[in-house]
């Protein structure tokens, strides 16, 4: 009975093993055909899916080096920038090429070729070394430091970095003739190892053609032709043009996210400054593109283009023009008196139906030198002094503090607390709003801000200070491009500078130019508002986009650029009017008498505005200066042309002499007599 129950125990315990063991093999079965099923649903049912994913996985593309740049032309279309050929040396590293091979080729390159080695740094002198030597300084490293690699308590980069870092100085005492291999050496590892690398640019002939008859002792090396930008017109209008980065400068550092997104490469060619930068996506080229066979060898797959051309605004005769004229006025004011301080003036003549920039010049007088002083023209605000009037009386019209042809005493104004302030001239006596602007009264601008700032004058009041009535006078300015940055099409501008001086006294200099100063460029687009009856437009130097073309001539037109109207002045036709007729008596029988030939039926308004500079570079303001400044526009019927002129520091007062130069005078009146000449009034 006993063998019996352990005869069925075993049996039992068979027949679980086997049924564990058919369950297993069936599970087993399962789980192989599916592997087997995806295996052959990918390698041959969905095989070209999985090839395209995998080419895409794989797929690498390069590009080559920057291409030639869009040419640039004046409004007239005459070339203004275009590229020249420059023969090149470079450099491409072929598979399978050792560091020592390519120091032997760098070698018998190095006494054919003229290069500036000096500019080699420590640190290529030891990677020249480790290069050379690299068993020798392979011993420079214990054998814990390797240990600690095998265990990943150091990187591989770590310890090369360590070794470098032991090379001894005196190792690194080169003769000059290896000083000249190893900045080879160098050059010829900069960047990527697909990228073709240029190694000198604008080489002799001499240097040309041993490299492309030595190509197979000079392995790796090669010729062709690279770019440089071309101005056909010297330096006229040349700063605001800008610069172009070199190969060795590549991007700048500190907006290298910024093109590495849009797909630049470290060493490309870009846009630094003013027009160059800012129209870089027109001027730019495309590249070649290539695709990646290996580390080392790639294959053409889409030829690169030279940039797209662009036409300016500027007409660059004009431009030549203004540019002379302001050259030699600077001389002649400079031998007048009381000119020690003055040395620049600008000029800004506009479109002022569309904004368009006819000609923009700044020039500086340094040591007796003539140099180009573009920048103010957008960064250098100035006291613009009366030439505000315009806005400031546009404010009395629109808050009813005054009416169109009313008439006021023009008189010293003294308010408590504050020096009496009078017009330039004290007998003007009773004045409407037309001869406030033609003979420039100060007193008449006073009298309309203490009824802005709610109160009416009267001789020692106290005025209070009223945040309303300067934000009301900012507003109107805003509106004109006064305090605002104007938009201009270029990278940067200022806004000028806005006190925060709560001092109730303030107003009345806020609204005769004495208080907030604005640059050049701003005042040419307020005159460019008055003259056109109110809209503000932003200036641009951009007209056309054209396409790239393999010929000499213009690429096709691509891309107008159209007016941009950023705001309308918030005032009444009646009042834009009035002001525009004040304009016009200022150049009649006011105090811009002389500056533009009457013929040229032209409005304008005078500035004259006290400064003050640091003289002797303490960072403290020591001397009093006069800044002198126009802006105008004619014919005043129907306006095609504004202009400003600024002459900051032009003159000083002086007891002994009582003179003001008329700098900004002379070439307002040259500068409208050329234009006249080449554009006519009609």
């Amino acid at each position: 009975m006993r063998r019996l129950n352990k005869r069925r125990k075993f049996d039992n315990y068979n027949r679980i093993i086997n049924n564990r063991f058919i369950s297993f093999f069936v599970v087993f079965i399962i789980l192989f055909s599916l592997v087997f099923m995806g295996l052959i649903n990918m390698m041959i049912i969905n095989k070209p899916i999985y090839d395209e994913s995998l080419s895409l996985l794989t797929y690498s593309k390069v590009y080559g080096t920057s291409t030639p740049r869009g040419r640039i032309y004046d409004r007239n279309y005459n070339l203004l920038v275009d590229n020249k050929s420059l023969k090149t040396i470079t450099y491409q590293k072929k598979k399978g090429t050792t560091n020592l091979e390519m120091i032997e080729v760098a070698s018998r390159l190095s006494p054919h070729i003229d290069i500036d080695y000096h500019r080699i740094s420590d640190r290529n002198k030891r990677e020249y070394y480790y290069a050379k030597n690299k068993e020798k300084c392979d011993k420079l490293v214990t054998k814990d430091e390797i240990e600690k690699v095998k265990q990943r308590k150091m990187t591989t980069r770590e310890l090369e970095e360590l070794k470098l870092k032991r090379i001894k100085d005196k190792d690194l005492e080169f003769s000059e003739e290896e000083l000249k291999i190893a900045y080879l050496f160098y050059l010829m590892n900069k960047g990527y190892t697909y990228e073709e690398k240029i190694i000198k640019s604008d080489v002799s002939d001499k240097e040309y053609a041993y490299v492309s008859e030595n190509n197979s002792l000079l392995d790796g090396f090669n010729t062709k032709l690279d770019w440089e930008r071309v101005y056909l017109y010297g330096d006229t209008f040349k700063s605001m043009l800008g610069t172009v980065s070199t190969t060795s400068q590549g991007i700048p550092y500190e907006e290298k996210d910024y093109y590495l997104e849009k797909g630049y490469s470290l060493n490309d060619r870009v846009g630094l400054s003013y027009i160059e930068k800012e129209y870089e996506e027109y001027l730019h080229g495309e590249k070649d593109v290539y695709e990646m066979v290996n580390s080392y060898e790639k294959r053409l797959i889409k030829e690169g283009t030279r940039g797209k051309d662009i036409v300016l605004t500027i007409d660059i005769n004009l431009q030549r023009e203004v540019e002379r004229i302001i050259g030699e006025q600077m001389i002649r004011a400079k031998n007048e008196p009381n000119t020690e301080f003055y040395d620049h003036s600008s000029v800004i003549i506009q479109d002022p139906r569309n904004g368009e920039i006819l000609a923009m010049a700044s020039k500086k007088l340094v040591n007796g030198e003539i140099r180009d002083n573009i920048n103010s023209v957008l960064m250098q605000p100035i006291t613009p002094g009366s030439v505000v009037k315009g806005a400031s009386i546009l404010v009395g019209y629109n808050t009813g503090a005054i009416h169109i042809g009313e008439y006021m005493l023009d008189e010293c104004v003294k308010v408590a607390g504050v020096a009496p302030k009078c017009s330039s001239v004290n007998d003007l006596g009773v004045i409407n709003d037309i001869t406030a602007l033609a003979k420039s009264s100060n007193v008449y601008q006073f009298k309309t801000a203490i009824r802005v700032n709610g109160q009416e004058y009267f001789n020692g009041m106290k005025l209070n200070f009223n945040q309303n009535a300067f934000d009301t006078y900012r507003r109107m300015y805003h509106s004109f491009g006064l305090g605002v940055k104007t938009e201009i099409d270029l990278p940067r501008e200022s806004s000028g500078y806005s006190s925060k001086d709560k001092a109730a006294g303030n107003l009345l200099d806020f609204v005769m130019g004495q208080y907030e100063t604005y640059t050049p460029i701003q005042l040419s687009q307020y005159i460019s508002t008055i003259a056109n009856g109110g809209d503000r437009i932003a200036p641009h130097l951009l007209k056309e986009v054209h396409s790239s073309s393999e010929i000499d001539d213009i690429g096709k037109l691509e891309y107008t650029v159209e007016k941009r109207v950023l705001n309308k002045v918030d005032t009444k036709e009646e009042y834009m009017n009035r002001v525009k007729e004040g304009f016009d008596a200022v150049m009649d029988w006011g105090y811009g008498v002389g500056y533009m030939d009457s013929s040229f039926r032209a409005a304008g308004k005078t500035g004259t505005s006290q400064s003050f500079i640091d003289t002797n570079n303490d960072g403290k303001i020591d001397t009093e200066t006069i800044t002198s400044s126009f802006i105008g526009y004619l014919p005043r019927e129907n306006p095609k042309m504004s202009i400003v002129v600024t002459s900051p520091d032009s003159s000083h007062p002086n007891s002994n002499i009582n003179y003001a130069s008329l700098v900004t005078y002379r070439i307002t009146g040259e500068v409208a007599r050329k234009y006249v000449e080449m554009y006519g009034l009609d």
